[in-house]
C-alpha cells in the first residue's frame, strides 16, 4: 500500500511541474512577443521621425518646439500599435470576472483610447502643417495606407 502512495504522489507531483512548465512557456512566449512587437515600434517609430523631421527641415522649421512635437507625435506612433495589437489580442470586448464572482463581459478600454490617440496624432500634424509621413519607403506614395506601415508591422 506504501508503494502505491508514493507513485500516486509522483504522478500528481509530475502533473503539476508539467502544469507548471506549461505556464512557464506560456509565459516566454508571450515576453518574445512583447519584444518583437517592441522591436518593430522602435523601426517604425525612427521611420516616421526621420520623415516628420524632414518635412520641418523642408520647411524651414528647426528648434526645440518642432522637435518636441515630433517626439510627441512618435511617441502617440508607438502607444497607437501597442492599442491595435491590444484590440487584435483581446478583441473588442473581454471577460472578466465581477466582485460576485459573475462572468462579465466588458468592452476594450483599447478602442476609445485608439481613437483619442489618433485624434491626437492629427492635431499634432495639422499643428506641424506637416503631412502624414509615408512609413514604408517601398510602398510609393498614395497608397492609401495607415501609418503603421505594411512592412514593419
Amino acid at each position: 500500500m506504501g508503494r502505491k502512495k508514493k507513485t500516486e504522489t509522483l504522478i500528481k507531483e509530475r502533473e503539476k511541474a508539467e502544469k507548471e512548465l506549461e505556464t512557464i512557456e506560456n509565459i516566454l512566449k508571450e515576453k518574445r512577443q512583447e519584444i518583437e512587437l517592441a522591436s518593430k515600434i522602435e523601426k517604425l517609430q525612427d521611420v516616421i521621425r526621420e520623415d516628420l523631421l524632414n518635412q520641418l527641415h523642408e520647411q524651414e522649421k528647426f528648434g526645440k518646439y518642432f522637435e518636441d512635437l515630433v517626439e510627441d507625435y512618435v511617441y502617440n506612433v508607438g502607444l497607437k500599435a501597442k492599442l491595435q495589437n491590444d484590440i487584435d489580442v483581446n478583441g473588442i470586448r473581454y471577460k472578466t470576472a465581477t466582485g460576485n464572482g459573475y462572468t462579465v463581459y466588458k468592452p476594450n478600454e483599447s478602442i476609445v483610447n485608439l481613437h483619442k490617440t489618433n485624434a491626437q496624432m492629427l492635431k499634432i500634424l495639422s499643428d506641424l502643417n506637416l503631412k502624414e509621413p509615408d512609413s514604408n519607403p517601398d510602398n510609393g506614395a498614395g497608397d492609401g495606407g495607415d501609418d503603421l506601415g505594411d512592412g514593419l508591422l
